[in-house]
């Protein structure tokens, strides 16, 4: 049986977990050529893991700032980074964040929906915020980190998360990070659906 989930956990308690990584495919969508590509593969995936990634701004006021960068969109296996300023077919990529088909797993997701929707407008559907859905399982703690902990007793690092995402390329490290932030919503989810 499995013991109880917490409602809350400490960051000393985070320290003590392994590192968790996702180990799985990683596809980096440069271009619209490679968009037709996997876009196929992506709208075949029931349950996608979704964020987003924004270069960082020091400045404050909405005036300064940065368009959103990063789309990232995962399967239990498969990591799909889209660098949003090389792609022109907005609309065709969009279709699968208003497919109601396709259930869309993000954390906080409705700021990450917003930006989105300043480079095309388009109706979201089906997305889950864990904020919201963990609470039916008692947990307070809304951060990714900490939901990481006590769902998964793993740690979640955010050493990337300042990174430059508009970068020519990224970093192999900046693609494992952005790839883990979407898989791991699928696998938090998952894991909690058993629960139900």
């Amino acid at each position: 049986m499995d013991k109880e989930i917490k409602k809350s956990i400490s960051k000393d308690e985070i320290k003590e977990f392994e590192q968790l990584k996702f180990e799985g495919s990683i596809y980096c969508i440069n271009s619209d050529k490679d968009l037709i590509k996997y876009l196929p593969i992506i709208k075949k995936i029931k349950i996608l893991g979704f964020d987003t990634e924004t270069k960082p701004n020091f400045v404050k006021g909405e005036a300064n700032q940065n368009k959103v960068s990063l789309l990232q969109l995962a399967s239990s296996e498969e990591a799909f980074l889209v660098r949003l300023q090389n792609i022109s077919m907005k609309k065709e990529l969009f279709q699968v964040l208003g497919n109601k088909r396709i259930k869309k797993i993000g954390l906080a997701i409705r700021d990450d929906l917003k930006a989105l929707r300043k480079l095309k407008d388009f109706t979201p559907n089906n997305f889950v915020d864990l904020q919201e859905y963990v609470d039916q399982f008692g947990i307070e703690d809304k951060s990714l980190r900490k939901i990481t902990a006590i769902v998964l007793n793993m740690r979640l690092s955010k050493a990337q998360r300042l990174s430059n995402w508009e970068n020519e390329e990224l970093q192999e490290s900046q693609k494992i990070y952005a790839a883990t932030d979407a898989w791991v919503c699928v696998k938090i989810y998952n894991k909690l659906r058993l629960k139900i």
